[in-house]
């Protein structure tokens, strides 16, 4: 078994990054995990809200299991967007090695109430936690705000494993012309020194500059979805116009995993 926790994957100093990657069903998990088979890196599976809500959340646990299970390289199984300190007990009960509480629409004592909470849940579980502090927007959707400096040095002092910050990178954004804020960036590196940070929205920002980041900063997990649903759903148009009698859905979405399998691995590379 490869299940392995933030801690043991991200480390701010090694000039690299691990991806986090958003799951939304079978055919991408597996591609994802055969992606970092591929590339010999870690991987970060991610169940989000919106998956959660169409996939019971233990199915998905014996999912990343299953996966890590059968893996050569480390799997960590991360609940994304934990909404409660319910939702993320409920993970860890599941085997979930890692959980992001976001608290990032709440006043800041109530954060950091909150976090601490799930910190001591997954201290008890030996799992990692996420947490998120300023709010990272959506594209033509909600505005982001940018993450304070002294405010993430206590959210920090709660012994969060990875900070997901706001400076410029947006979610669902479809085009990579995120633009970072580098004196930011610098700021609240500043505040937290050798926290690993984490960027949401993360198939806005170019790969170039993710390189950059992941290279010069203390950014070391992304999360990306976005670019990867594309891929996902243009590789599903593709098998399906192939042949309009099929029908047997096992054969149109197999063909979805070779393409996933190859821009995950690509994209990981790049980290």
């Amino acid at each position: 078994m490869t299940l392995a926790t933030l801690s043991d994957v991200l480390d701010p100093r090694s000039g690299r990054a691990v991806a986090g990657l958003v799951v939304l069903g079978w055919e991408d998990a597996r591609a994802f995990v055969d992606a970092a088979q591929a590339a010999q890196r870690p991987v970060i599976l991610q169940c989000g809200p919106g998956c959660r809500a169409y996939t019971p959340l233990p199915i998905m646990a014996a999912m990343f299991r299953t996966l890590a299970e059968a893996a050569s390289v480390p799997v960590v199984a991360h609940l994304d967007h934990g909404e409660s300190a319910a939702i993320c007990a409920q993970a860890l009960d599941l085997g979930f090695t890692s959980v992001m509480y976001d608290g990032s629409a709440l006043p800041l004592a109530q954060n950091i109430a909150e976090t601490e909470r799930v910190v001591a849940l997954a201290r008890r579980a030996g799992a990692s936690v996420e947490a998120e502090l300023g709010m990272v927007g959506y594209a033509a959707g909600a505005a982001s705000t940018p993450t304070d400096p002294a405010q993430a040095a206590a959210l920090a002092a709660t012994g969060i494993d990875a900070l997901a910050i706001s400076i410029g990178n947006v979610h669902l954004m479809q085009a990579h012309d995120a633009v970072i804020d580098w004196p930011a960036l610098r700021a609240i590196e500043a505040a937290v020194p050798g926290l690993p940070l984490v960027l949401h929205g993360g198939s806005g920002i170019a790969a170039a500059e993710r390189k950059r980041l992941a290279q010069s900063s203390q950014v070391c997990k992304f999360n990306i979805g976005t670019e990867l649903r594309q891929t996902f759903g243009a590789a599903l148009r593709a098998s399906v116009l192939r042949d309009p009698t099929r029908f047997d859905r096992i054969a149109l979405l197999s063909e979805t995993i070779a393409p996933l399998r190859d821009a995950a691995k690509k994209l990981i590379e790049g980290l």
